[in-house]
């Protein structure tokens, strides 16, 4: 499925020009539900995990995320677009 569009693509360009954590806290706030900002951070978490061979066991103790969850993330691990690879790769500390 293409989700590209216009719009979509304004959002993007306004999610690059913020600057630091801070900005990034003000303009999420202001556009996302704070649980729709829990759940990103959720589902970024159970992607960092399952990157660390953790088991769904281990991903809920420490996340509180369903086996539902874990699975839908697992699949874009698996067969997505790589972004949460990508993400992780940069991300990630030594």
């Amino acid at each position: 499925m293409n989700i590209r569009n216009e719009n979509i693509d304004k959002v993007f360009e306004a999610i690059l020009s913020l600057e630091n954590t801070d900005e990034c806290y003000r303009f999420f706030e202001d556009i996302c539900t704070i649980k729709e900002i829990q759940d990103i951070a959720q589902r970024y978490e159970v992607a960092r995990l399952l990157t660390d061979k953790k088991n769904y066991n281990e991903i809920t103790k420490a996340t509180g995320a369903s086996s539902t969850t874990i699975t839908r993330v697992n699949k874009c691990l698996m067969y997505g677009n790589e972004g949460y690879k990508m993400v992780i790769e940069r991300t990630k500390k030594d």
